[in-house]
């Protein structure tokens, strides 16, 4: 039976397409998730995709925190499912308390669109498992509420404990503090990044092909339990 992970829908999001695709092009089978499902239908790993829900207001991700699946995500997370947050859906694990921080306006307020080189630092989280400490993973960056910031505190906790899943590896033009693109949860079984590895799943679509390796390592942390 094919691993099954869920590509949440929320008003606004524009990435379940793409994200379902990455989960079928690593070879799992991709299950919609509708944001007011009181259930996560037996999957194995949720996916929480980019764009803008519920119209990013309030703050980026704080609405979509309080939908019922997401209820059900954090209390899958808990009992250790992966999860994965990408771009709005980071700022969405972070409003819901499954990752710390937060993500803020760019320093200089534009949005930005680019390829963007990043830095492995944690290759052992559920979804960072096929890569090596030190790859350079090529993707999409596309946000423009993508500075990552934390209290001091947190900050050293976050490196301290090696919880710095990725960082940019050439000029990072949000402001993110420490360059920091991605983290992880103190069990590494939730991640969170800005960039979009599922828009690099295929050359002729995409800068690379390296985002794949995200979602096949997420079958490999699912099939190893």
């Amino acid at each position: 039976m094919a691993t099954r992970v869920g590509v949440i829908t929320f008003p606004g999001t524009l990435d379940d397409v793409d994200a379902a695709r990455a989960v079928e092009y690593a070879g799992a089978e991709a299950v919609s998730l509708w944001h007011a499902d009181s259930d996560l239908n037996n999957v194995d790993a949720v996916v929480v995709p980019g764009g803008f829900s519920y119209g990013d207001y309030l703050r980026c991700g704080a609405i979509a925190s309080h939908a019922p699946v997401m209820r059900e995500v954090v209390e899958a997370a808990k009992k250790g499912m992966p999860v994965l947050g990408i771009c709005n859906g980071f700022q969405i694990l972070t409003e819901s308390g499954l990752l710390p921080g937060a993500l803020t306006r760019n320093q200089d307020r534009r949005f930005i669109c680019r390829v963007q080189p990043l830095e492995v630092c944690n290759a052992e989280t559920a979804w960072t498992n096929r890569f090596a400490k030190g790859d350079i993973m090529t993707v999409v960056l596309k946000s423009g509420e993508g500075r990552y910031v934390a209290e001091p505190d947190t900050l050293k906790m976050l490196e301290d404990e090696g919880r710095v899943v990725f960082r940019c590896a050439d000029q990072t033009l949000n402001g993110s503090i420490n360059d920091i693109a991605g983290v992880c949860s103190e069990n590494g079984r939730v991640v969170g990044l800005m960039p979009h590895p599922e828009h690099a799943i295929d050359t002729m679509t995409g800068p690379t092909a390296d985002g794949l390796i995200m979602f096949k390592s997420a079958l490999d942390a699912v099939l190893s339990v």
